[in-house]
């Protein structure tokens, strides 16, 4: 199948790629940055998804990860938000099997930066708005709310010892998700799931339920 994942170049859209790919599928990619991915079947393009016309014309796309975006930024709602709902609206057809957004478990708590918290909140709502318009194809629309993930964009406190000690005495798993394990419940909703839809998945080693806490450098 076509599959269109934006954010590939690093962290979880790249980890995602690459899950896809391993699975036999043709995989379109959208980034900021160059292609990190060297693969017969993946197809990388430079693009800005705030900027609709930055966005290239691609064959039917059947199922679209929507992964890019941002973090206490300016641009967090122009990014995860806006730009997220411009990728969507232009690649759906008729002929989309399943559309996955990644959100965040700051949507259901709020314990975070108020633009990002509110942008991935909105992401939410569009997508059960977006799961009502393409259950007339017969497709799935779904979104993941993952708490921590070890990625480049979490940095500020996974390299910092005090921060991550803090966060690991306050998470009841004791542990944060991989990108790889990330890419395994996108797959798993994407493909192998036909009868969830319009739903938020919290995968978060229970942070939100267990024990809501949020730990970041200076916050």
């Amino acid at each position: 199948m076509n599959v269109l994942i934006t954010g590939t170049s690093s962290g979880i859209g790249r980890a995602t790629a690459e899950k896809f790919l391993s699975e036999g599928h043709e995989v379109y990619g959208l980034d900021l940055l160059p292609s990190s991915i060297s693969h017969p079947r993946y197809h990388h393009f430079i693009a800005d998804i705030r900027k609709k016309e930055t966005l290239p014309e691609l064959p039917p796309v059947e199922i679209l990860v929507n992964n890019a975006g941002v973090q206490d930024s300016v641009d967090d709602l122009a990014t995860n938000l806006v730009g997220t709902m411009q990728v969507t609206e232009k690649y759906l057809s008729e002929k989309i099997r399943s559309v996955l957004f990644n959100a965040s478990s700051s949507a259901h708590t709020g314990f975070e930066f108020a633009a990002y918290s509110a942008s991935k909140a909105g992401v939410i709502g569009y997508m059960k708005n977006v799961a009502w318009r393409v259950s007339r194809y017969g497709a799935t629309c779904n979104s993941l709310s993952f708490g921590g993930v070890l990625t480049p964009l979490n940095s500020p406190v996974t390299e910092d010892k005090e921060a991550w000690s803090e966060i690991m005495k306050v998470t009841p798993l004791k542990k944060w998700a991989t990108p790889e394990e990330a890419a395994e419940w996108i797959y798993f909703l994407t493909v192998v799931n036909r009868s969830c839809t319009g739903q938020d998945i919290l995968v978060d080693n229970g942070e939100k339920d267990c024990n809501c806490t949020f730990v970041w450098p200076g916050f």
